[in-house]
């Protein structure tokens, strides 16, 4: 895996562990209104939902560093797929949240932007390595 595909997924590790530590323990925070669009009458009727996204997206966050381990330590194939397959679930996500809730779309854009640009960084990289290893072979 190339450095730029294991740099994005290590950013997009941190945003999911980051937005997840927010859902869970800060979604009652005011200045995390405009992430969040909870109302203060609202806290105990999305509290057991934001805390379950929170832990959700924690544990994606942890899945792409244990990937990136693998990608380490010689095990690339298993690591890669962890990756692709949680990227493009945020893909199908970020997709989600802007049909869901369209006064969302900052967010959407950036859990789906930076999904992609890990999908792209991966599978171009990806294509690249092939590529030269075959024209290497010849």
């Amino acid at each position: 895996m190339k450095p730029v595909a294991q740099v994005l997924a290590g950013l997009e590790a941190l945003t999911l562990v980051t937005v997840g530590v927010l859902e869970s323990f800060f979604f009652r925070s005011p200045e995390l209104y405009p992430i969040f669009l909870i109302e203060a009458d609202e806290y105990e009727a999305v509290a057991l939902w934001t805390r379950n996204v929170g832990v959700y997206n924690m544990l994606m966050g942890l899945a792409i560093v244990v990937a990136l381990v693998l990608v380490h330590r010689s095990q690339e194939v298993a690591g890669r797929a962890i990756i692709l397959t949680i990227s493009a679930m945020h893909l199908v996500l970020g997709v989600s949240l802007v049909i869901t809730a369209p006064e969302l779309w900052l967010s959407a854009v950036f859990e789906f932007g930076l999904a992609l640009a890990v999908v792209l960084a991966i599978v171009l990289g990806g294509r690249r390595h092939a590529s030269e290893s075959h024209a290497a072979a010849m």
